[in-house]
């Protein structure tokens, strides 16, 4: 029996005459299903792994879609194999039909943007100290003596709120430039430790030479001290999801 992999939803008609290549190799097709327009390919697996190789060519199929004009999408979650359509008539089309009819009226003319900001927390602390002299003197008094555990409590933690303060200046600086450009966000988890901000951005496609050049402009705010990883061309992933309709 064939199982068709399912990457994405189109406003019908939606993609016409794609040459695109999918998970596997397999060439991408399009089925209408309901009013809907589904981008997929045979399935050569039971189940894929989420590596970096199969996610990457998941969203690459998308993003080619888009790129050729095709922009208003739902993005499908990563791995989702199908035996037939009438299953996606059962579980989706059928029951929330008015729910994906109205995330694309949100997405049409949108795009996703993605910040992520990185520090160095070894350097960080070094400028904190540097800067905040009582903390300073307050650490320097310690060394060369034996200290007792409240002590040492003490300026950990009088550190470590100071970090943290820190790092939240960071994050409102680019909180109070990006977030009046963009209709919707999505703040998500940090992913790594030296990763402070992790944010995703719906904003209309023209207004994105605006929205870069505002990272930009943050970029040399704080003068090489942080690294900035700026997607702005992706699927929206993180504002096509049911749950978050309201």
């Amino acid at each position: 029996m064939t199982r068709l992999y399912l990457y994405g939803i189109f406003p019908t008609p939606g993609p016409q005459n794609l040459q695109l290549e999918g998970l596997d190799k397999q060439p991408v097709q399009t089925q209408i299903v309901d009013d809907f327009t589904f981008l997929y390919s045979e399935a050569q697996q039971d189940r894929y792994l989420a590596s970096r190789r199969n996610l990457l060519g998941h969203e690459k199929v998308l993003e080619q879609a888009m790129e050729v004009g095709y922009r208003t999408l739902l993005p499908l979650q990563f791995g989702l194999v199908i035996d037939d359509w009438a299953t996606v008539t059962q579980q989706l089309t059928a029951p929330y039909s008015q729910g994906l009819e109205k995330l694309f009226a949100k997405l049409d003319g949108q795009r996703e943007v993605g910040v992520k900001v990185f520090w160095e927390a070894d350097r960080e602390l070094q400028m904190l100290l540097a800067e905040n002299e009582p903390l300073r003197e307050k650490r320097d008094s310690m060394e060369g003596r034996t200290l007792g555990m409240d002590e040492v409590v003490a300026i950990g933690q009088a550190i470590e709120r100071a970090m943290t303060d820190r790092k939240q200046a960071i994050i409102h600086t680019f909180q109070e430039t990006l977030n009046p450009l963009a209709g919707e966000r999505v703040e998500n988890d940090t992913l790594t430790e030296a990763m402070i901000y992790n944010a995703a951005y719906l904003i209309p496609w023209e207004a994105e030479p605006n929205f870069s050049t505002q990272v930009e402009t943050l970029d040399s705010h704080f003068d090489g001290r942080l690294k900035i990883r700026y997607n702005n061309f992706t699927a929206p992933f993180n504002f096509a999801q049911l749950d978050r309709l309201e």
